[in-house]
């Protein structure tokens, strides 16, 4: 990998607080991602790599940043700064690294925020150790945006439930053995509001069945289809009817770190630009020295460091405890819009060179995609900061 330009290496200038911690945790990422570059996992295969990931992060301790410290982990609750700091720094290398760290977080923190103490104390330790790969499943074929159009259903089965219904677009689907479901409940017939709940279900589920699909970016993903799936009293997460709040709690604290992914996406598109404009020889002399394209560049990084500022601000704010509904959404709003921009004008900075299939840039364009829509779309988070300039 080329060595990124100086004016990338300012995160710990856009963070708040103890910067001596921070910089020791870019530390422990500066040497898990060379140990990375110096011994590869091999991404042919996106379901084995992102076994081999989780054990890697394992190894070398970064999942205990997902974790409670009462299970093991870091902090006392998962820190939002310490989470954009690391994806950011996996993003760099890959998608399929960053989503396998970001997962275990998505996946577990619904259980460390609302599971019983046994299924936290049977589950979280798993989680820290690799032992356990996470999946949260949400998004149904008609409901996306609009979650409280689900349709999967808890049926009552004695104290417990049994899920009835269909999940997509579910990441790590097909390889995960702990999976968090939502699902519409049983009305009671107090109100004409739909409820809805919580439940974890393991992964080898009599009932539950996953169909993989395939997306343009390496990814382990899938369909989830549940036929009378059993679910015990002691599984289900947080009460009756309040399946939405423990997702909208999650998706709070994990909506900034989309951002943090962004950035880092962004990042190694600009260190190949960069790199390649500094190399390239056209009419004469380096592209580096183009004004035109100098110009083009300035803008590019000027936006990229104005993402960072909005993700950070943010990521703060949450850990905090003064965050409000619009912070993570214009975080994730411009750092994701702002990292396609970014990566379009690397790709076409670097010309025939930059679609080639096996170049980073390459890589880079199909990977940022997606942010755009997951854990919220670009709308969706322009909806939330209209929303909090209205007051409704």
């Amino acid at each position: 990998m080329l060595q990124a330009p100086r004016i990338l290496d300012r995160q710990l200038g856009v963070i708040g607080g103890d910067h001596s911690q921070w910089a020791a945790l870019e530390q422990r990422l500066e040497t898990f991602t060379t140990a990375l570059r110096e011994a590869p996992v091999d991404e042919s295969d996106d379901a084995a790599a992102t076994r081999e990931y989780v054990r890697r992060l394992a190894a070398a301790e970064l999942l205990h940043l997902v974790v409670p410290a009462a299970h093991g982990g870091t902090y006392e609750q998962p820190q939002a700064t310490a989470i954009c700091l690391t994806r950011q720094w996996l993003s760099r290398h890959g998608g399929v690294l960053d989503t396998a760290f970001a997962m275990q977080g998505l996946g577990s923190y619904p259980v460390s925020q609302a599971g019983t103490p046994a299924l936290q104390a049977s589950l979280l330790p798993r989680v820290l150790r690799g032992e356990a790969i996470c999946a949260f499943a949400l998004t149904e074929p008609q409901a996306g945006s609009d979650v409280s159009g689900m349709q999967t259903r808890a049926e009552p089965d004695g104290e417990g439930v049994r899920l009835h219904g269909e999940k997509c677009f579910i990441s790590n689907a097909g390889i995960a053995n702990s999976y968090v479901v939502f699902a519409r409940e049983a009305h009671d017939g107090a109100d004409d509001k739909p409820r809805y709940g919580a439940f974890w279900i393991p992964g080898d589920a009599d009932g539950l069945s996953v169909e993989p699909i395939s997306v343009i970016a390496p990814h382990p993903i899938g369909t989830l289809r549940m036929n009378g799936v059993a679910v015990p009293a002691a599984h289900r997460l947080g009460t009756p009817g309040n399946g939405l709040r423990v997702a909208l709690g999650t998706l709070d604290l994990f909506r900034v770190t989309v951002g943090a992914a962004a950035l880092g996406l962004a990042d190694r598109a600009l260190t190949e630009m960069v790199g390649h404009l500094q190399t390239r020889v056209q009419f004469g002399r380096p592209l580096a020295k183009q004004q035109g394209l100098r110009f083009a560049l300035a803008d590019v990084v000027t936006d990229h460091t104005a993402a960072q500022l909005l993700v950070y601000r943010a990521a703060a704010a949450r850990d905090e405890g003064r965050a409000t509904p619009d912070m993570p959404a214009m975080a994730k709003l411009h750092a994701t819009e702002s990292a396609q921009r970014t990566i379009d004008r690397a790709v076409q900075s670097l010309g025939g060179r930059g679609v080639m299939v096996g170049e980073a840039t390459e890589r880079l364009y199909r990977e940022v995609r997606a942010l755009r829509i997951y854990e919220g779309t670009s709308e969706i988070q322009k909806l939330v900061i209209a929303r909090a300039l209205f007051g409704r």
